[in-house]
């Protein structure tokens, strides 16, 4: 159970450094459904067979589903209260549907041709219910995780440390391994061992991540605990018109999500690696060498926003990310042979692909890990403007956002090679690299996240929840969490005991 500490006249309540790290695994056990899903495209058009656009625009279609799971989900997170928490059981539930359909829609191939098109529909439409489960927790959770201004950015370091480890690792392990015993062309073999690995690493992932919040996920971390309002579903539009930081927060997290998803998108590693560097095994060497400068943004990332807040890191990660990959797109576009980076001679081009992409993955992976705890920034701000504790609804938004770009760049690879000609399948390794393949293929990998990063930069600007503005936030909270308590101890009367909170702002304005 976190302590409770006070100085400068706030409280906050602190979780040990290993729930912490558990914790964040939940983001990883979702995180690691995204990676596999990346290949999903192969699997719909080379073994099921179904068309390029079709599956494209299915994916990008899904979302309007979205827009009735995610706000479902994050309301029954907030009216959710049995003897094993509010987050626990929505964490594996969650996970169960996972698995199960993954499970399924990896065996479309096996029905009749007529029905696998609305197998494929109909099974991804479960897949997002169980996603918006478990991606909704971890954002709901990180308000009773911890409160502390110092411990909150901690997360991100877990979390950008398990993707690092997960996509790059992930990566090798596909490009180097699996399609080296089951071939290039991703036969159906290659995705039975793949998602057999995924199904059983996330399931333990997930039982860390549960045993880390088991202490946290009881009714004194609640916001202001058993004397919060009442939640109804219709608060959702006054949530999201009243918070001001909340919609700034929610656009910067989806241009975030974007560039991260994009760069790790399977197509666009076959462009990038398998035509541009004519070698597609190099993803799996590149994303090995990235590990350690990635890992290093990240630790300087954490500990600068330890200091200074998560919006000024996040801005400024935003700008090296431009910088980066705006240099290293300049290079490629103006070099005589750009596939001379792929380690048979070691360059100028070689060194600057290397530096350059391991900083844009690098950052990458840090700005949606810091947007996380920046949810429950937003989620205490609400609390401390009108008194009400709605994790569940408020990180719904940002489920629906993940999810909604998470589908939205695979939707996107594929309207861009359709663009220059790939109508009925997708580039394939070792294809000869056309201008307008090198064009594709420098935008998809590099403009697209360059652009996600300059909007996320523009929102920030209109996002006041700075280190100094919650630490005022906190302790109004704290301060008057024990004043209702105190009332709730010696009175039974609950006329006004959501009042005195939203009563004080009214007073500040």
């Amino acid at each position: 159970m976190g302590a409770s500490i006070t100085g400068n006249e706030q409280n906050y309540h602190q979780a040990k450094l290993w729930q912490i790290a558990f914790f964040a695994l939940n983001n990883t056990a979702t995180n690691i459904y995204l990676f596999a899903l990346g290949f999903v495209t192969y699997y719909a058009t080379g073994v099921a067979g179904l068309a390029v656009v079709v599956v494209s625009t299915i994916l990008a279609a899904m979302r309007a589903f979205d827009a009735i799971t995610d706000p479902l989900i994050g309301f029954i997170i907030d009216k959710t209260e049995t003897k094993f928490g509010k987050f626990m059981p929505i964490m594996i539930i969650g996970n169960i549907v996972l698995a199960s359909s993954f499970f399924l829609m990896y065996n479309i191939h096996g029905l009749p041709e007529n029905l696998q098109l609305f197998a494929f529909i109909f099974i991804h439409a479960i897949y997002i219910i169980g996603y918006t489960m478990q991606t909704n927790v971890t954002r709901a959770a990180q308000t009773v995780l911890t409160n502390h201004p110092k411990q909150r950015p901690l997360f991100s370091i877990f979390d950008s440390v398990y993707n690092i480890l997960l996509f790059s690792l992930g990566q090798v392990y596909v490009s180097s391994y699996l399609v080296g015993k089951h071939g290039e062309d991703f036969p159906l073999s290659l995705f039975v061992e793949l998602n057999t690995f995924v199904i059983l690493l996330s399931a333990l992932f997930t039982i860390l991540a549960v045993i880390g919040i088991k202490a946290k996920d009881r009714k004194e971390f609640y916001g202001l605990a058993d004397l919060s309002m009442k939640v109804r579903f219709r608060d959702f539009w006054p949530i999201i018109k009243g918070n001001r930081p909340l919609q700034m927060l929610v656009l910067s997290a989806s241009t975030d999500k974007l560039a991260a998803t994009m760069m790790q998108q399977q197509v666009v590693m076959v462009m990038l690696f398998g035509i541009l560097l004519g070698n597609f095994a190099l993803s799996g060497t590149y994303a090995l060498l990235t590990i350690a400068p990635s890992l290093l943004i990240t630790y300087i990332g954490v500990v600068y926003a330890r200091k200074v807040g998560l919006k000024k890191t996040l801005v400024r990660a935003s700008w090296l990310g431009v910088i980066a990959l705006t240099v290293l797109s300049v290079i490629l576009v103006v070099a005589d042979n750009p596939s001379s980076a792929n380690f048979e001679a070691i360059g100028f081009l070689t060194i600057a692909f290397v530096v350059l992409y391991s900083i844009g993955r690098g950052v990458s992976t840090l700005t949606p890990s810091i947007v996380i705890p920046m949810i429950a920034d937003t989620s205490d701000y609400e609390t401390y403007k009108t008194g009400r504790y709605v994790p569940g609804m408020i990180s719904s938004l940002f489920s629906f956002v993940d999810k909604l770009v998470s589908s939205l760049a695979p939707a996107l690879a594929g309207f861009i090679v359709a663009l220059i000609g790939y109508q009925n399948e997708f580039p394939q390794i070792g294809e000869p690299l056309t201008e307008p393949l090198l064009y594709a293929t420098i935008f998809a990998a590099f403009g697209v996240p360059i652009l996600g990063w300059l909007i996320s930069i523009i929102a920030m600007k209109f996002y006041k929840l700075d280190g100094e503005t919650m630490k005022e936030i906190q302790a109004k909270i704290a301060e008057v969490k024990e004043e209702k308590s105190e009332v709730a101890s010696s009175s039974n009367d609950g006329g006004s005991e959501d009042k005195t909170l939203v009563a004080s702002n009214e007073e500040k304005k």
